[in-house]
């Protein structure tokens, strides 16, 4: 198993993140990573071992953002490593994607999209998601682009979609792969199961399969696929 979390909502972010991955530790991993929006831009920082690794690689970083995604990783598709953990970026560096599952049809999504263009970095399924979004996000807006690029896979996922195109709002959706919404006041959470938010908020939403969220601080806007 892996684990998701996400976060809207006050600085700092970054240790929102890193004790919701801690909690999250029982559900087995062999790396983690997160990716952070802040003035700079999009800032992805992976490890692999231990969370403890991650947290001592942040150190001295001060981050001012507002929303972040992290997740630990046990390895399926490509072998443990920084390349291969999550969150994966598309060509530009602008979105990330954290996700739980299996792409059964990840190789020929793959290859289509090399033809297009898109340049791989890593040996994994998931960066597919993320290089899907990018093509679609060229005709459409990031909600509609998302969700197109959902239809595309076979399998199993829980995704969350971090972008620097909508940075008050973190999307996420579900197929046969656990993720829960969480509400505080002025704060909003994805994750795959409630320990990673229970201290923060009892207000949990169990998103349903083939169930889309458009999540900000304000609250969860969820739709079907």
């Amino acid at each position: 198993m892996c684990g998701i979390i996400g976060y809207i909502g006050k600085p700092p972010v970054i240790e929102t993140i890193l004790d919701g991955l801690a909690r999250l530790e029982y559900r087995g991993y062999d790396s983690s990573g997160l990716a952070v929006l802040n003035g700079q831009g999009l800032y992805v920082c992976k490890r692999v071992g231990k969370l403890q690794g991650l947290r001592e690689a942040l150190k001295g970083h001060a981050f001012d953002g507002h929303i972040a995604v992290g997740h630990n990783r046990w390895a399926t598709h490509g072998s443990p490593s920084e390349i291969n953990a999550h969150p994966h970026t598309d060509c530009s560096g602008s979105l990330a994607i954290v996700h739980n599952g299996i792409v059964e049809n990840y190789a020929e999504l793959k290859a289509r999209l090399q033809a297009q263009g898109h340049q791989f970095r890593s040996e994994t399924d998931t960066e597919v998601i993320a290089h899907l979004v990018e093509e679609q996000a060229k005709r459409a807006p990031l909600a509609e682009a998302f969700r197109s690029a959902l239809k595309e896979l076979r399998g199993s996922y829980a995704v969350v979609l971090l972008s620097t195109s909508e940075p008050q709002h973190l999307y996420g959706a579900r197929s046969s792969s656990p993720l829960i919404v969480g509400l505080g006041k002025g704060e909003a959470f994805f994750a795959s199961d409630v320990p990673a938010i229970l201290a923060r908020t009892r207000r949990v939403i169990y998103l349903n399969d083939h169930e889309m969220v458009e999540l900000s601080s304000a609250g969860a806007k969820i739709t079907t696929l």
